[in-house]
């Protein structure tokens, strides 16, 4: 599903950010990314989503080597993945029901099918009868499951998520990383970018530790 064959990423400052990265993550295989402060976790989720293109090396997501994609495409190309950040990113002035439907009306789906689409993912995350509310009134955790509702309302391929915990206490930090389980159990790749070793230590799943650029230990 994602594929890095000696990916390597150099700004034009001469920093490079990624060295000779390679790795392989298949369809419904959940991973952490871990790393110090800029060794290179955000580049490299970057380069999945096509906000940034390597230096070098080849990505291959899909099947698809997507150093070919033209920028016309590019947006094409997002659908297939969900993002979930750190701090949300939502929208203060629209309801949980807009804020999870935005990326249906990016899309174009129509009202109905957006409608059956928005439900499905607000009572995959446990929020169906938060629809009409703004997302200020709602706790920190229940923002998060906001977030990733939106992410996962387009059936991505692909969810990556990054620091998706950083503000969260312990109990709602292992109540996210369950329905990131979920999501892998149903085929989709999940990749998750954290700092955070106390939590990756307690789920089994492969690590993809960087430093300084460099893939250091794949397990």
């Amino acid at each position: 599903m994602i594929h890095f064959d000696n990916v390597i990423k150099r700004y034009s400052n001469g920093h490079e950010a990624l060295s000779q990265v390679s790795f392989e993550l298949k369809r419904g295989e959940m991973t952490f990314l871990t790393g110090h402060s800029g060794a290179g976790k955000s580049t490299l989720l970057k380069l999945v989503t096509l906000i940034e293109r390597p230096s070098s090396g080849v990505i291959v997501i899909n099947d698809q080597n997507i150093g070919q994609i033209h920028r016309r495409k590019i947006a094409y190309h997002r659908r297939r993945i969900g993002m979930v950040f750190q701090n949300h990113h939502l929208l203060f002035d629209r309801t949980v029901y807009d804020n999870v439907a935005l990326p249906l009306i990016i899309s174009g789906y129509r009202p109905k099918d957006m409608g059956r689409r928005v439900r499905a993912a607000l009572d995959k995350v446990g929020l169906l009868d938060k629809e009409k509310l703004n997302p200020i009134v709602l706790s920190g955790g229940e923002q998060q499951r906001v977030g990733i509702a939106r992410a996962v309302v387009n059936k991505p391929l692909i969810l990556l998520a990054d620091e998706p915990t950083g503000n969260l206490d312990p109990q709602l930090s292992a109540e996210i990383m369950g329905l990131f389980q979920q999501f892998s159990q149903v085929g989709v790749t999940v990749l998750v970018a954290t700092h955070d070793l106390s939590l990756i230590a307690r789920y089994p799943h492969r690590l993809l530790a960087l430093e300084q650029g460099q893939l250091s230990n794949d397990w």
